[in-house]
């Protein structure tokens, strides 16, 4: 019987190592490595996500680099890694969270619309002539049960958090977010608890033209995105 060559291991997605590992799926985790800067967070009043652009040239237009993408009206998700890939899933969140709607006749729960996308990134896994989705997403929003946050792997791994990061510089903001939370913290304390993550974590400067916020209360449980002029106030506050 003739053995598999290593490189057979890197090549195919429906073939594991000998210890274990797919390793296309863990070439995709290095592509949300190498992705911008994106954190979630939860608090007694809500659920923020902040995200960083990286805008590579004065030419850009920054509105064109969009983050943070709005699910529902209770729900938001951003990327990091391929936000090609992120805007495909995105899209199937949309259309599962409406057909919920219609079905149910009321809007689906965080938990359900995390379960549905990362059931669909492990399909990504499994088949040959498929590559896994490049991308970590936070989903974030309010429900029935409260803020929720959870992070969606490449692997389709879900995991809920009170606060997280994803992309470049996971590591030194998690450490920033574990010295510092607090869930009994106002919503407005969270955004600049992870603005300062951010600040301390880029080599980047922080400008409202960079950096996106959008948030959803347990009072209104609406995703509000912030203006750039909003978001210049909490670069403002937090560098004071």
């Amino acid at each position: 019987m003739y053995g598999v060559s290593p490189q057979a291991y890197d090549r195919a997605i429906t073939v594991f190592s000998p210890d274990g590992r797919l390793f296309q799926v863990e070439y995709a985790k290095e592509a949300v490595k190498r992705g911008a800067t994106a954190i979630g967070i939860t608090c007694k009043e809500g659920v923020a996500l902040v995200a960083f652009k990286s805008i590579h040239s004065k030419l850009v237009v920054p509105e064109s680099l969009k983050k943070i993408f709005e699910v529902d009206s209770h729900i938001c998700v951003t990327a990091s890694g391929l936000i090609a890939d992120a805007r495909r899933l995105v899209e199937i969140a949309r259309v599962d969270s409406q057909r919920h709607r219609i079905t149910y006749n009321e809007p689906p729960s965080v938990d359900s619309i995390s379960r549905s996308v990362c059931d669909l990134m492990q399909v990504y896994t499994q088949y040959g002539g498929i590559r896994p989705f490049g991308v970590s997403l936070l989903i974030a929003g309010v429900d029935a049960q409260g803020p929720k946050l959870f992070e969606a792997e490449p692997s389709g791994a879900m995991t809920a958090y009170k606060a997280d990061a994803i992309g470049a510089n996971k590591k030194e903001v998690d450490e920033y977010l574990e010295s510092k939370y607090d869930e009994k913290m106002p919503l407005d304390d969270a955004i600049r608890l992870c603005v300062e993550s951010l600040r301390k974590t880029q080599e980047a400067k922080l400008m409202q033209e960079n950096v996106e916020i959008s948030f959803a209360t347990l009072k209104n449980k609406k995703v509000i995105s912030l203006l750039d002029k909003e978001v210049g106030k909490y670069l403002k506050s937090s560098s004071s």
